[in-house]
């Protein structure tokens, strides 16, 4: 009995120390998405199944610019990272706030993306996500986009981490398409040695509610990041140096919302205009608290 007691103490230790290992490897990955990186964004319709002869596939996109990747918050269990994006002329450029994502440890709690602005509060149990890292995706406003849990895999000298979620319409599409609603996507983040990349494969759906999903297109995205001196990102330090306190608040509000804990629908504009208008750099009038507060809860129905 005492040395299959000794060996299963052992076996304990062992599999403790491979996880926290394993964990640290999993930080490392995350945490090296971070800096200054030079960008392509690349997207392609590749089949359609429409029924409709005067069917229009979007048009492929090739785009680029500078992006820089902030470290918000670095804990055991939560990593998260707000993406600056860097466009215009290199003399005088303009930054835009662009999507943040956040990383938790063993996560329990989801926002699952159903459609038209409202998303679902999903429990799931402490068994399913074990050693899984979920990705929280928010807009440039901070809301909710869509959140995954898996597992990143490090094999072969390779890092990866892929989630298949439901999400709304990015931006390029929802301001030129309406005839779905709902993204299914397939994400994958990888690490290589020059940067990371973001591969997608996505599904455009049309849901409506009791009816069963109907799928109207595909499409492929390629997007690379290739790390570059931080100091070629300096507009977004600054801009982001500048800026940071308000959006902190903003980030204090969304996580009040959500720990609410129940299904969620948003508004798509409150008085003919987007949250994000309200919150620009450029409208003073949402820089305190109280009226960033405010703004905000004017969005949830």
């Amino acid at each position: 009995m005492r040395p299959f007691f000794i060996f299963s103490v052992f076996l304990s230790c062992s599999m403790s120390v491979f996880s926290q290992a394993k964990k640290e490897q999993d930080q490392k990955a995350i945490k090296s998405m971070c800096g200054c990186y030079e960008v392509t964004f690349n997207f392609a319709e590749t089949f359609n199944y429409s029924k409709d002869s005067t069917y229009v596939p979007s048009e492929t996109k090739h785009d680029g610019g500078l992006e820089w990747v902030e470290l918000l918050q670095d804990d055991n269990d939560k990593i998260s990272m707000q993406h600056l994006l860097i466009v215009g002329k290199p003399d005088s450029p303009y930054i835009v706030k662009h999507w943040r994502q956040d990383w938790e440890f063993e996560n329990t709690e989801l926002y699952v993306y159903d459609h038209d602005n409202k998303w679902k509060y999903t429990k799931l149990p402490a068994e399913s996500v074990k050693g899984q890292w979920t990705q929280k995706v928010f807009q440039v406003d901070d809301s909710p986009r869509y959140e995954g849990s898996a597992s990143w895999v490090h094999v072969d000298g390779r890092s990866y981490w892929e989630n298949t979620t439901d999400a709304p319409l990015p931006r390029r599409e929802y301001t030129t398409r309406s005839d779905y609603n709902v993204t299914i996507r397939t994400n994958r983040h990888e690490i290589v040695s020059n940067g990371w990349i973001h591969d997608q494969d996505n599904d455009k759906v049309i849901r409506e509610e009791g009816k069963q999903d109907v799928l109207l297109a595909q499409e492929k995205g390629y997007n690379t990041y290739v790390k570059v001196a931080n100091s070629k990102c300096k507009a977004a330090q600054d801009y982001w140096a500048k800026d940071h306190d308000k959006w902190a608040l903003v980030r204090a509000k969304w996580d009040e919302v959500l720990a609410r804990d129940k299904d969620l629908s948003l508004e798509d504009k409150v008085e003919h205009k987007q949250l994000f208008k309200y919150l620009s750099p450029d409208n003073q009038e949402y820089s305190t608290k109280a009226s960033i507060d405010s703004i905000i809860e004017a969005f949830v129905k």
